[in-house]
């Protein structure tokens, strides 16, 4: 079967792990630091703190803007519901905004009917790693969390996405463009805010055992609680596959953008399915997903049943959240609804062949009287 997602682990991550488990050190240390300012500079960013997963990457984001309690924070429905979790993990309240049906990004004309009194954040997502128009979004004048889980490699003129608005966020999980075994991390604007973020990954204790007693005499294993939070660290292990990955993202990317434009050269000609919008001449794509649309009733499903039958293996990324009822919401998001009944994923990675991405495309062309057509 082959694999909707899937990252690209070679020699090179094997060495680093074995060099790491090999040291007797595998919890946060010099490797997370060392991972850390490498990924900081090679995106520009201000500063980055290292987290274990994208999904405690956003609570902090949530928590560390300080919101008064039942504040309402506006996203896209169609995303991860890590996005929504950290929103009322944090005492706030999601409220989803529909997308837009090329790029399945949110946009301001999507935000506005949603603001109120108690708007008190907005959060995008640069779905699939296709930069959000984020100038009339920052406009509206709220703090902006940026999910750049996708996105580890986009650019919106000319700047890393994450580093655009005030908070960032990141994710190294096991399958994404820059994978790991699990982590993630963010960047903030605002030093101070940046130094919470750092105190609040470590159960907000202030300084670790290591740095009091390098900076003091006397009791260094004593430390001073500055805020309640879960324990968020990542460890040296991840971090050792996270730098080993970092070093050749380029080749990643490369092979990613290989297969994204093969799919888009390819699949243009079939008039039954649309093909995903492609980056502006002031984007840099990270091709993380590639979600195409069956506008044909009832097509999508069996055109996955297809796709499966054949050895291929597909998903929706994402089922909108406000369809969710643990949510209870009441927006009405018609192009989310759409999406949910025509769009699918299908496989993009750097560990597909040559030979996979001809039989993907194969078993697609042969299986278009199927899905552009609906059963009597």
């Amino acid at each position: 079967m082959i694999s909707v997602f899937g990252s690209a682990i070679g020699e090179e991550e094997i060495a680093a792990a074995t060099a790491c488990l090999k040291s007797q050190w595998m919890g946060a240390g010099p490797i997370v630091e060392e991972f850390e300012h490498a990924f900081a500079a090679r995106l520009q960013l201000p500063n980055f703190a290292m987290v274990n997963s994208g999904s405690n990457a956003l609570y902090l984001a949530i928590k560390i803007l300080d919101l008064p309690p039942g504040s309402e924070v506006i996203l896209p429905s169609f995303t991860w519901i890590a996005c929504a979790q950290a929103i009322l993990l944090n005492g706030c309240v999601p409220v989803f905004a529909d997308v837009d049906l090329h790029t399945h990004n949110i946009t301001a004309g999507a935000i506005r009917p949603h603001i109120t009194p108690r708007t008190a954040a907005i959060m995008v997502v640069h779905y699939a790693g296709k930069p959000v128009d984020l100038e009339p979004i920052l406009a509206l004048g709220f703090p902006v969390i940026e999910d750049a889980a996708h996105a580890v490699d986009s650019t919106w003129n000319g700047h890393a996405c994450g580093s655009l608005a005030d908070v960032g966020i990141f994710s190294f999980d096991a399958v994404k463009n820059l994978a790991s075994p699990e982590a993630g991390g963010l960047t903030v604007r605002d030093p101070a805010r940046f130094a919470r973020a750092r105190s609040l990954r470590y159960c907000g204790i202030e300084k670790s055992g290591f740095a009091a007693a390098s900076t003091a005499a006397g009791r260094w294993w004593e430390y001073t609680i500055r805020d309640v939070a879960p324990k968020l660290l990542s460890n040296d292990l991840c971090a050792a596959v996270a730098l080993a990955q970092l070093h050749k993202l380029d080749a990643l990317q490369h092979r990613r953008r290989e297969i994204w434009q093969r799919y888009q050269q390819e699949l243009a000609p079939l008039d039954w399915l649309v093909t995903p919008a492609n980056p502006a001449s002031n984007e840099r794509h990270s091709y993380f997903t590639y979600c195409l649309r069956l506008p044909h009733p009832g097509a999508r499903d069996r055109f996955a049943k297809a796709l499966y039958d054949n050895g291929i293996y597909t998903t929706l990324r994402y089922h909108p959240l406000h369809q969710n009822p643990i949510y209870n919401s009441k927006s009405v998001l018609p192009i989310s609804d759409q999406l949910n009944e025509q769009a699918l994923s299908i496989p993009i990675h750097p560990r597909l062949s040559d030979a996979d991405v001809t039989h993907i495309l194969n078993t697609i062309r042969a299986t278009s009287p199927q899905a552009a057509s609906t059963p009597a």
